[in-house]
């Protein structure tokens, strides 16, 4: 039976973790640092009622955000608004203005984005023997 996972663990060549063992309270919880992920930016961010990060955008870096609890509002550069729910998900150009809000006046919002720059790298899965 698989065990199920509360904390970061390491193997030979995987990384399994949960947010909570992440950090605590609102802010960044550093999903990179804590698995050890060397191919792309990835966090996940807890962000509090009727609190918003920074207007940004990025020099290099494509984001995908997924929503995973709560509500978030996506403000972009262009004036348009979008409000999106558990499982919805956006893709930002790097040079896109964005702000991102949590509308809710008593729930976190807690989202993931993961970013990277260099093109796809394509279909290159292999079947395993067993």
């Amino acid at each position: 039976m698989a065990e199920e996972v509360h904390e970061t663990t390491a193997g030979d060549g995987y990384a399994v973790g949960h947010i909570d063992a992440m950090g605590e309270g609102p802010g960044f919880r550093k999903v990179r640092q804590q698995l050890g992920v060397t191919a792309f930016g990835v966090n996940v961010i807890v962000l509090p009622p009727g609190q918003a990060g920074n207007r940004h955008y990025h020099d290099r870096q494509e984001e995908i955000y997924f929503v995973h609890q709560g509500q978030v509002e996506f403000e972009f550069g262009d004036g348009s608004t979008y409000l999106l729910g558990p499982g919805a998900v956006a893709r930002v150009d790097a040079h896109t203005v964005r702000l991102v809000r949590n509308p809710s006046e008593s729930e976190d919002s807690v989202y993931l984005s993961a970013g990277g720059a260099e093109g796809y790298v394509g279909r290159d899965g292999q079947m395993a023997e067993g």
